[in-house]
């Protein structure tokens, strides 16, 4: 199991020993409430993930640290990619902030439409309706 640092994007604006927790709706499919936090030991795939999430605020990136055990995130691991490439994991218990980053890399705006273009796809799949 990875070691980190790891670190969670969101456009919360926090300080450090606040606690990320489950409980709240997806960022990605908002008629979801989550049962767990997500993470990752990618800076710019937490950056990435600050840049897609729900709300106004501006992006962050925090480095977080698990308070309990945690797993792979299922979502990325062995369903889409063999092992576990994009570092990703969750855990049922909350993440306590430890710092934040400013140096990750940030997408272009076409990028950014690329993605929100893509996740927009497959929530319209996953409802059964007619893609383009």
């Amino acid at each position: 199991m990875d070691e980190g640092p790891f670190f969670h994007g969101t456009k919360a604006a926090l300080r450090v020993g606040d606690h990320f927790a489950a409980g709240f709706r997806s960022n990605y499919r908002p008629d979801v409430v989550m049962n767990h936090v997500y993470f990752t030991a990618l800076r710019d795939g937490a950056g990435l993930a600050a840049e897609l999430a729900a709300g106004e605020g501006a992006p962050r990136v925090y480095v977080v640290e698990p308070t309990g055990a945690f797993e792979d995130d299922p979502n990325v691991t062995d369903r889409k990619f063999p092992g576990n490439p994009t570092r990703s994991y969750r855990s049922s218990e909350p993440l306590r902030i430890v710092g934040e980053v400013t140096d990750w890399t940030r997408q272009t705006p076409a990028a950014l439409q690329a993605w929100r273009d893509r996740l927009a796809a497959i929530r319209a799949d996953e409802r059964g309706e007619i893609i383009n």
